[in-house]
């Protein structure tokens, strides 16, 4: 029997064990059949233990690949979780999800920085006037993107010799009228000469920019205007007049708008086109659930410590994303889950045994922050229009009306500016902004040939604005609003 296996089997017969003899006796028909092929007979020897199924492997090799959402739990895990009974814990939390904590670098934007950048920085280079139209969605990174640039631009001029910079920023709410933004511009240049000579500031610069000799020190200067839905007006002449500084011939202006309305381009761009000072438009895009999520990371990589169960971030950013992509919105929402937990922690009656904010926590909080974009624009628009609907909600309520005309909720807005020691906008402005209000749909505005007669209508729900201004300071906080 021996020499018949020697003689069927390589040499390699020669070096096995007598348990292996033993299972190949016991298959023996079958080895004569791939006596040709005995190395194959040779790893097909082996314990059949060692061919159990996968589905009950215990081993690394065969089991299947952990899942991403796996891997991120056991990323977290490995940081220690917080004590969020710990006030300085606590207060380093809320700090680092509040809206006001500008972040280090700006995530998920680097594209759209690149290109303000090398916008710029062409302009710089050139020793030539551009304008740049910065639009998208509220929350969306655009001024904290604009911001980085500008501190790059200023770090480069240090590092690489480039020209410094004289920097303008101006946020439109904070206008008591659309053209005082010229006013601003000009006293940035250290016009000295007196404008009470029956030119007006923009005149002013129009002449400083039409000839060689300026008063400045012959640098660039870059001049942000923020909020530059507010210059909307019924011609948008200061629209066009503030990009059309950039066109003279001797201007050193780096012009840089953002707004929050997409179609605003749309609307007076082919009038910039045909007075050849069209600005080079960038659109910032809304949030993706995973953009929002890496964001989220980055914000909470400061913290030495494990605050939420990665399944309850995931599902505010998949929330957020689905409903607006503003980031600003999903800060708030992980600060209003953790002071949901901090609530829990401090009610004795309730047996608190988690101390990691939960996908239950997060739940509630969306729960309190999802809702509508009618509520969603109203808070997004600049507080004058916003005191505006204030104004014709509490108007509404004191008449028990559901109309009024334009020149009756001019009289109520300027009672709740003088009350709010506000300055209130000229009866033109107030016009132009009550238009805006109704292209977007929150008024209606009726016809009439004297604009104070124009009957105005709420096209959406009152409780909407109500809603909108729940937990706002500065509304809750003016006499006889509080009552919306």
């Amino acid at each position: 029997m021996a020499k018949t296996r020697s003689a069927n089997c390589g040499p390699e017969c020669l070096n096995r064990s007598p348990d292996s003899e033993a299972v190949v006796e016991t298959t023996e028909n079958r080895k004569r059949s791939r006596s040709q092929f005995p190395d194959e007979s040779l790893i097909k020897t082996r314990s059949p233990a060692k061919w159990r199924s996968p589905r009950g492997c215990t081993g690394k090799l065969l089991c299947s690949p952990k899942s991403p959402r796996k891997r991120l739990s056991d990323q977290f895990s490995q940081r220690p979780k917080w004590n969020p009974r710990d006030p300085s814990q606590m207060q380093a939390v809320k700090e680092a999800l509040h809206v006001a904590t500008a972040p280090t670098n700006v995530a998920c934007r680097k594209d759209e920085q690149k290109r303000i950048l090398e916008f710029c920085k062409a302009c710089i280079e050139q020793e030539k006037a551009g304008s740049l139209y910065v639009c998208g969605s509220p929350g969306t990174g655009k001024s904290l993107s604009v911001d980085k640039v500008k501190d790059l631009l200023a770090v480069r001029s240090k590092e690489v010799g480039f020209q410094s910079l004289d920097t303008l920023a101006i946020n439109c709410t904070s206008l008591t009228n659309t053209s005082k933004i010229f006013s601003k511009i000009l006293e940035k240049f250290h016009y000295c000469k007196k404008t009470s000579d029956g030119f007006s500031p923009l005149q002013h610069l129009q002449n400083l920019f039409s000839h060689k000799k300026q008063p400045s020190s012959g640098k660039m200067m870059l001049i942000i205007v923020d909020e530059m839905d507010y210059l909307i007006t019924k011609d948008c002449a200061v629209l066009h007049n503030l990009f059309m500084l950039t066109t003279f011939p001797f201007s050193r202006c780096i012009l840089i708008g953002i707004a929050n309305a997409i179609n605003l381009a749309d609307r007076f761009l082919p009038k910039l086109e045909s007075l050849n000072c069209k600005p080079v438009v960038i659109t910032f895009h809304a949030y993706s659930k995973d953009q929002i999520l890496k964001i989220l990371h980055h914000r909470l990589m400061v913290l030495q410590f494990d605050v939420f169960q990665p399944l309850a971030l995931e599902f505010c950013a998949r929330k957020v994303a689905a409903a607006s992509g503003d980031m600003r919105k999903a800060l708030g929402v992980c600060r209003s889950a953790v002071e949901v937990l901090e609530a829990q922690l401090r009610d004795a009656t309730r047996n608190q045994d988690t101390d990691i904010v939960m996908f239950d926590h997060m739940n509630i909080a969306l729960s309190k922050a999802v809702k509508s974009a009618v509520v969603d624009t109203i808070q997004s628009l600049p507080q004058h229009q916003q005191i505006i609907l204030c104004s014709l909600v509490k108007l509404f309520r004191q008449c028990k009306k559901n109309a009024t005309t334009l020149g009756d909720l001019n009289k109520a807005y300027s009672e709740t500016c003088k009350s709010s020691q506000i300055p209130a906008v000229g009866t033109l402005e107030f016009t132009n902004m009550c238009k805006v209000l109704s292209d977007q749909g929150l008024l209606k505005l009726g016809q009439s040939r004297e604009d104070k007669l124009k009957r105005v209508t709420l096209q959406i729900d009152s409780s909407d604005i109500t809603f909108a201004f729940k937990g706002n300071r500065f509304f809750s906080n003016l006499p006889g609003v509080a009552m919306i």
